[in-house]
């Protein structure tokens, strides 16, 4: 009950202020495991996800989330609370396969994760190369990645943007890419074709520019 009186809260608010224009929503399979793997750009894309499918998705987000007192962190912890985002905690965070086994958890149970193959926000809007875990999380689960271009969230709430703004956006799901197509290579390389396959299918709905390196969180630079 919780969850269908704040989806229908959001719902109301994200196609009135920001006029999605939504594609491609029949890619995603109606029940069962799947990934969808998204382009990064805004902290909002987190939201937009989720409020332009009618499957639950499930997102990691840093525990911090849930840790602010100020007036301005409460409608952010309550929404990952809401829709059951997985704190993931500081130590996790540091290790690359933490998150993983937590997503593969959530796959395992049916369930549908929402993941950045680029690892963080995109702070130039260009598309970087994906991180292997997209790959690894897919055929360790069995399940398809339908890649996801956002479009507009970083107008909406640019990094460093306490609130959001008023900007269309503009949401499209590509065709899923399947683990089974890649059963037959070593497992390295499968998790490397599944990752890029994915990105240049994201890129091909987001229309962004094409970066040839790894996204780095600014404390890696």
């Amino acid at each position: 009950m919780r969850y269908r009186l704040a989806r229908a809260f959001c719902l109301l608010l994200f196609r009135g202020l920001w006029r999605p224009v939504v594609v491609g929503r029949e890619n995603i399979p109606a029940f069962g495991p799947v990934i969808l793997a998204s382009n990064h750009l805004s902290f909002i894309d987190s939201i937009v996800i989720p409020l332009s499918v009618t499957r639950r998705v499930v997102f990691l987000a840093k525990a911090e989330y849930w840790e602010g007192r100020s007036p301005a962190a409460w409608p952010r912890r309550l929404f990952f609370a809401t829709f059951d985002a997985v704190p993931v905690q500081r130590a996790q965070q540091r290790d690359a396969q933490a998150p993983l086994d937590l997503a593969r958890r959530v796959l395992d149970r049916g369930d549908a994760f929402g993941i950045y193959p680029e690892g963080t926000r995109s702070r130039d809007g260009r598309l970087y190369r994906a991180r292997t875990g997209v790959g690894w999380l897919s055929l360790a689960a069995g399940a398809p990645v339908v890649p996801v271009g956002l479009v507009g969230t970083d107008r909406v709430q640019p990094i460093g943007a306490r609130f959001p703004r008023l900007h269309r956006v503009r949401v499209a799901f590509g065709e899923p890419v399947h683990p089974e197509a890649y059963a037959g290579l070593p497992p390295g390389r499968a998790r490397r074709e599944i990752a890029d396959t994915v990105m240049d299918r994201i890129a091909a709905l987001s229309g962004q520019e094409r970066a040839e390196g790894y996204n780095q969180r600014p404390e890696e630079v």
